[in-house]
Formats: structure tokens, sequence, C-alpha cells
């Protein structure tokens, strides 16, 4: 064979190896990607509304069962001091789905008039962010933010927010799935336990309402009403008396008359009765999740899905001769959170230290459970290894929450709110001695000391976060007024 004919099979031989290394090299980092995405856990986030943290029976309330639930819990992790950016829907809502203030766009109320919700804002919404991840996201039941549900990243499967809703959830889990999904369900219910006090001021004495409350409304059959308040009934709260030094504008953010019509009006059986069907709303919506839930592992998916599960916002429950949300007592602002990964998170653990915002800290946990970059703008800390029974190496001190007219930070002893406007505007509350808020420190000389460093608190938190405190919130002096 001569030297051109040799040198030309060597070079034939060499390129034939080297495309095949490229095509090996090529298929294995396909392959690599594959897996990657296929080792990428699917994402269920299920929302009720209007559901305080102690309603769930895994929570130690014997007045109600959640089977579902506790379930979920058991398998997990659950949050005893999760706090909502702002307990009313909208601002609630926007805030998880974003992972910021709603005060930044000018959201504190339910109305979206004020909402300036920037296209930056946008681009770091939860759909967003795992859209671009590679994932489906599909998104049901209740929305209620200033954006469209294209704008934050998700498609729409049902918007009815009850029993369709879990059908429509269910129906898709049982789908084949060529990536993995981010799923939304957001259940309407226990919110319909609004339309009680509303019901009763237009029509006092008679049962109004959606379907589903006025069948929460009714007695058990069998049972006088005789028996049912005296065996039956939940009774009233501990904390059902107005608490001591109370600011005067406790209802600034949400006026509207039905809610002093209760507070003022309503007799010992009415509020028990509210109790009762608050309860049978919640256990109606914890049977439709169990439909979700229930799919989950029969498809087994529940192997390879972090599931999340928490509230838009609490409900007063009766404490303090108040139903309804919008104030920043705990019933209102403080939601039940359960982070749930079968084989990862740590099964049955509560934490019962560690503060938490379900606005901030939804999206950077998630992407932490995904592997997806989080969002540099996004201030909220990752709680994964706080659900898988690990000690992060610091954790914040101190949380704030939003309403209209007022603002809260709690620390790990205190909480303190602000009012904008009043005479007694502050409160200030030893969560450890006081866990009823049934006594304002703020207006005993023996707390001026603890009061001023909640003051400076807050003021810190917003420059911390990157957030802007409005002037009104802050109070200077040893003098509520001054």
């Amino acid at each position: 064979m001569g030297t051109t004919m040799k040198l030309k099979r060597n070079l034939c031989l060499f390129l034939i190896a080297l495309l095949a290394c490229v095509y090996i090299g090529s298929a294995a980092e396909s392959g690599s990607e594959a897996e990657r995405s296929a080792a990428k856990p699917n994402i269920l986030f299920i929302i009720t509304d209007q559901q305080h943290a102690g309603m769930l029976s895994c929570a130690g309330n014997s007045y109600l069962k959640t089977p579902a639930l506790d379930s979920l819990a058991a398998m997990g992790t659950r949050f005893e001091l999760a706090y909502c950016a702002n307990p009313v829907c909208l601002p609630s809502r926007f805030s998880m789905m974003t992972g910021v203030l709603p005060s930044r766009v000018g959201v504190e109320t339910n109305g979206k008039g004020k909402a300036k919700v920037t296209p930056d804002i946008l681009e770091h919404s939860l759909g967003r962010v795992f859209g671009k991840a590679g994932y489906e996201t599909v998104y049901g039941g209740k929305l209620h933010v200033p954006m469209t549900l294209e704008d934050i990243g998700f498609k729409n499967i049902e918007k009815n927010g009850g029993s369709k809703l879990a059908e429509a959830c269910a129906k898709f889990l049982h789908q084949p799935h060529d990536r993995p999904f981010l799923m939304v369900a957001s259940f309407i219910n226990p919110h319909d336990i609004c339309f009680m006090a509303i019901g009763d001021e237009r029509a006092p004495g008679k049962s109004a309402g959606p379907q589903p409350l006025v069948e929460a409304m009714q007695l058990p059959a069998g049972v006088s009403r005789r028996e049912f308040f005296e065996r039956v009934c939940p009774p009233l709260p501990a904390n059902f008396k107005i608490p001591e030094g109370e600011p005067e504008n406790i209802l600034a953010a949400d006026t509207r008359t039905f809610r002093t019509h209760a507070r003022n009006k309503w007799t010992d059986e009415q509020w028990r009765l509210h109790r009762w069907a608050y309860a049978r709303l919640t256990e109606r919506v914890d049977s439709e999740i169990s439909v979700v839930l229930t799919a989950l592992s029969e498809t087994g998916l529940d192997k390879n899905t972090v599931v999340v599960f928490t509230s838009d916002h609490g409900d007063m429950d009766a404490s303090h001769h108040l139903e309804h949300k919008s104030v920043l007592y705990e019933e209102a602002s403080r939601v039940p959170l359960i982070v749930s990964w079968k084989g990862v998170t740590k099964p049955g653990l509560v934490d019962r230290t560690h503060l938490v915002s379900t606005g901030q800290d939804l999206i950077p946990t998630l992407c932490d459970f995904a592997g997806v970059p989080v969002p540099s703008s996004l201030k909220g800390r990752n709680v994964s290894a706080l659900a898988e029974g690990r000690t992060p190496s610091s954790w914040r001190e101190t949380q704030v929450v939003e309403n209209g007219e007022s603002r809260m930070l709690r620390s790990a002893r205190f909480k303190y709110v602000v009012y904008a406007s009043g005479a007694r505007r502050e409160m200030l509350v030893d969560m450890v001695a006081d866990p009823g808020e049934m006594k304002n420190l703020a207006l005993d000389p023996a707390s001026a000391s603890v009061l001023d460093e909640h003051r400076r608190l807050l003021k810190e938190w917003y420059q911390q976060n990157g957030e802007t405190l409005d002037s009104k919130y802050v109070v200077l002096g040893k003098k509520q007024n001054e």
C-alpha cells in the first residue's frame, strides 16, 4: 500500500473515531439532560381560602377532622409559626405568586386600583420561573391577584374552586406527563364562612349564603338545639373577650358594617354556631383535597412530588369578638403550612421555632427542591432544610406582616403592631406569656424598652429586605402619639 493510500486510510479512521466520540458525547450529554429532567420533582401547591393555623385536627383541634391534611403532615413538616404576607386574599396571593410584599405594588386590600405590577416582578413570578426551567405549569381554582394567569406563567385547568377543581386536578394527575409539572390547586373553602355575618346583617336569623354554608350551618340529625349547644358545638375560644388596651382602629382596613354588627350584637350562641360552620366548611375542603392526594398516590406520582399546603389567610373564628380577616391578630395572620416530599422531608415533624413567610419563602423553597436557581432579587428564605429536619446555619429573627393601615413585626417572643392613626395606635404582646393576645403591653411603662426595640426592628426589617416602610408607621420617642 502506497504512502498516499495509508495517509488517506488513517485519515478516514481518525474522522470515524472523531465522529463516534462526538456522537457518544452528545448522546451522553442528552442522556444526562433527560436524567436531570426526570430527577426534577413534580410540585403540587395546594391553597385553601381563610383557614387559620389551628384549623387542622393534627394541630390539636378536636372540633373537626382533617384526615387528608393530617396524612400530608404525617409525611412531612408542619410549620407552627408561618405567617401570610397580608391577611386578605388579593395581597396575600400576590405575594405567594411573586415573592415580594404586596405594599411594593400598592396592594394592601382586595381592591386592584392601585396595583403597579412591573415587568421585573412578573419575570420572577412562580409560573414563569418554573416554566423557564422546563416545567409544565397549570393552575386551577381561585386566582384573585392583580394579574392574569398568563402574566404569571400558568395555564388554567379549572376555574371552579370546589369539587370540580378536585376532579380536574385528579384528571390532570392521571394523564401521561413527559416533563415535570407544577400544579396549583386553589380551593375556595372555608371562605364561605364570610357570608354568615354578611347574611345575618341583611336578614337576621336566616340561613343565607352559598349552599356549602347553608349546609354547614345545619345541626346534626337527631340532636336537639339544646343538646347541640350543651355537648356538640365548639365552645367560645379562650380569647373571646376584647383585649385590654386594644387599638381603636382595629377594623380600619375593613369598615364594612357587618363586622361591627357581629362584634356588638351577636349572642354567644351565634358565635358558637359560626365556629361550628367554619369547622364543617374546613372538613368539606379537606375531603376535596383528599381526591387530589388520592390521585397522586394512585398514579405513583407521590414518590417524586413535593406537596406544599397553606392558606391565603385565616379567620378570626370568634377570637376577640371578631369573624372574617383583615386584622393582624394570630387567627387572621398565622396560617397552616405543610411541606411534604415522600422519602425526603422528615415525617411528622412540627417546627415551632422558625418564623416563616408563606409570601416570601414559597418560591425560594420550591426552587431549592427542584434545583432551579432562585431569582436573585427575592429576599425570602428557603425552608427545605427545615422540612428535612436539618438546622440551617442562620435564620431570620423577625418577620413582618402587612395590612391596610397597619404593620406587624413578630420576633421570637413579642408581637408588635402599629396603626397608621389613632390615639392608641400601637400594640405589643408577649406571645409566650399571652398567646391569646389579651393584654396590650404598649400601654405599660415597664415595657417601654421592649416597645422601643420593636419600633427599631420594624424599620430595620424593611431596610434589610429592600422594601419601603411608610413613615406613618414610624413612631418616635417614648409616647405612642409623638
